[in-house]
């Protein structure tokens, strides 16, 4: 995985952009750890003040330090994406790796129950869980929520990657040679695969901020935890935009589409980087 990415960020400036964005909102997330504000709570600082030294991006009409609330929002952000993607990442990765690897009667009822979760109209029936949990939808819960419903589509990809590993030489060799079940999945396919589960992962990631933000703006998430979704829909609820208090509706906007946007050139680049004449393009050019 080490050897992928500095070949990515020597040759591909997509991924240069895209992961120079990630470690930023990483670094962000990290120095929101020293908040010296409680970012939950009202009227800690004086209201709607412009930008200045003491307060570099304004406050809000909730009397609250607009910037160390983004930086609190993108942590609690990436923590909620982390873990909806964990949890989608290790259903697809399990039941698409042994869906391909076994075949047969076990393939038929796996993608059966796969493809049962791709036909179901995820939106409305997660609008309709965040409203009855919506009293203990804190991030863990809506990021369990999200997971759970964020992998079918990558588990039908990962089966036909395999479908493709288990006619192979080395795979026949494997079994010969009396290698179980999961050994041959996790010493022999896996490494072939991890490339196309960082794309899937980055684009669920981004899928899981979509649907964050979209959760927020209908007011079916926890409202006092800072994200940056509630970041927007507090702003709405003010008018800031009728107001031209700029400096808050623009921030969580600015925030939400930078890292969508670093997302996606990681992901487009890692897909790009899948192609077999990519590489060989990357190897001429050394």
């Amino acid at each position: 995985m080490l050897r992928v990415i500095g070949e990515l960020l020597r040759h591909d400036r997509r991924f240069l952009f895209g992961f120079s964005v990630l470690v930023i909102y990483l670094l962000i997330a990290a120095a929101s750890l020293f908040c010296p504000y409680n970012t939950k709570a009202w009227n800690v600082v004086p209201r709607d003040l412009p930008p200045s030294w003491k307060y570099p991006l304004g406050t809000n009409s909730m009397g609250q330090d607009i910037m160390w609330k983004a930086m609190v929002a993108v942590k609690n952000s990436l923590l909620l994406s982390a873990i909806a993607a964990v949890i989608s990442r290790v259903i697809a990765i399990i039941l698409g790796l042994l869906s391909g690897y076994k075949g047969g009667l076990f393939d038929r009822v796996v993608m059966t129950f796969n493809d049962s979760f791709i036909i179901i109209p995820m939106f409305p029936v997660l609008i309709l869980i965040a409203s009855i949990l919506r009293t203990s939808l804190n991030i863990t819960v809506l990021g369990i929520m999200i997971g759970l419903f964020g992998w079918a589509w990558d588990a039908r990809l990962f089966r036909s990657q395999i479908l493709s590993l288990k006619e192979r030489e080395f795979t026949k060799t494997a079994i010969l040679s009396g290698m179980k079940t999961y050994r041959v999945i996790v010493t022999e396919h896996l490494p072939y695969v991890i490339p196309l589960i960082m794309a899937a992962t980055i684009n669920n990631v981004i899928w899981v901020i979509g649907m964050e933000v979209t959760l927020s703006l209908l007011g079916l998430s926890n409202l006092s935890t800072p994200t940056i979704g509630t970041m927007i829909y507090w702003a709405s609820q003010y008018q800031a935009i009728f107001r031209e208090m700029w400096n808050w509706i623009l921030t969580p906007i600015a925030l939400c589409v930078v890292l969508i946007l670093g997302l996606y050139m990681l992901s487009t680049s890692i897909s790009e980087y899948l192609d077999p004449r990519t590489r060989l393009q990357m190897i001429k050019e050394e």
